[in-house]
């Protein structure tokens, strides 16, 4: 059996994270969402108090692979050439697969809005509107999301702008690493606490900046550059767990963890022997459809609660329909995502400035 080319972590980690925010937003959005509760009432509570902490998961692992991804540019000079060339090149891995998600939940709005008057389906979109989406902007300027996932994405690209231009900044890294440690703290302790930075880098760069750290701690070449970053890795544990006596903070603590469970287990890769196991192959082949699915879930739930209504089954307020059509959202988004994937984010995957 061909041993998977991937880090069973990491890829873990990207399913985990994707599913448990697929099953937060339908426990969040629509008439399928309020009927369910009636008979799971404690788990989808717990799916919309909770399930949001998955983006933790993710920003802390896309800080880990930006850092595993930027170290080659260790000790090389800085050049403004190089450091955009990084940051367009950034902006084309992420562009094609979001903007036929978008264009194909516009298409789903459309449709719903015809049967569904709820809030979050929102207005028609306008072209400025859209067109603020694929530059990423859509947070800054105050519009609303076209997708409850976009985000997401718009903050990946900042992050990873951030991070490029303060790794080919400093290049010795031991500066870079106090720098991360800073806005990691700052972030932790008073952006991410108020929602007027939302829009920004710098409310989420503390659990970014610890997926940065935990793989400079672990898998960086130079000793010095290892021990300094997990000295500060432990140093911004103990400021979190400091900070809880005043007040508990859920999500930075799951942000350290995670960032722990990387530095430690980070580059394990898959077992030699694992025969075949479908589990571990599920695993690996639904993490790099992940994205995908991210990006195009909340069209599904879109039309599931269109069909819902569109055909009268809310009049039942029957859960165990609502479950049943939660299911097939989660169906349809994994089947779809395998297309984008194969379509869409592998041919893009080649373009390059």
């Amino acid at each position: 059996m061909k041993q998977i080319n991937s880090l069973f972590l990491i890829d873990f980690l990207k399913v985990l994270a994707a599913l448990l925010i697929i099953l937060h937003h339908l426990s969040s959005y629509g008439q399928i969402a309020q009927d369910a509760r009636l008979i799971l009432p404690g788990l989808m509570t717990w799916l919309f108090e909770y399930g949001r902490y998955a983006v933790q998961i993710f920003l802390v692992m896309a800080g880990y692979l930006a850092a595993q991804s930027l170290s080659r540019y260790a000790n090389a000079k800085f050049s403004a050439h190089g450091l955009l060339k990084l940051i367009l090149n950034r902006y084309l891995r992420l562009f094609a697969p979001y903007a036929a998600a978008l264009i194909f939940t516009i298409a789903c709005a459309y449709i719903t809005r015809f049967w569904v008057n709820d809030e979050f389906v929102g207005q028609s979109e306008t072209l400025g509107q859209f067109l603020a989406h694929l530059f990423f902007i859509q947070g800054i300027l105050g519009l609303d999301s076209i997708s409850a996932g976009a985000w997401y994405v718009a903050i990946d690209w900042q992050l990873y702008s951030v991070l490029a231009i303060l790794f080919i900044s400093f290049p010795r890294y031991q500066a870079l690493i106090w720098m991360i440690g800073i806005l990691a703290v700052s972030s932790l302790l008073f952006f991410n606490r108020s929602s007027d930075y939302e829009a920004y880098f710098i409310y989420f760069i503390g659990s970014y900046g610890l997926g940065v750290l935990a793989y400079l701690a672990s898998q960086f070449e130079d000793a010095r550059v290892k021990r300094l970053a997990k000295s500060v890795l432990i140093l911004i544990g103990l400021v979190i767990a400091a900070a809880s006596l005043q007040q508990i903070w859920l999500r930075n603590f799951l942000a350290w963890f995670v960032a722990l469970a990387l530095f430690l287990w980070g580059n394990t890769k898959y077992p030699k022997d694992f025969e075949g196991s479908g589990l571990l192959k599920a695993i690996a082949w639904g993490s790099k459809r992940s994205y995908c699915a991210f990006l195009i879930h909340f069209a599904f739930i879109l039309l599931a609660n269109t069909l819902y209504i569109a055909f009268g089954l809310h009049t039942h307020e029957s859960g165990v329909i609502a479950i049943l059509l939660m299911l097939g959202v989660i169906i349809c988004s994994i089947f779809t995502a395998n297309y984008f994937y194969r379509w869409i984010e592998i041919p893009s995957s080649k373009l390059k400035v």
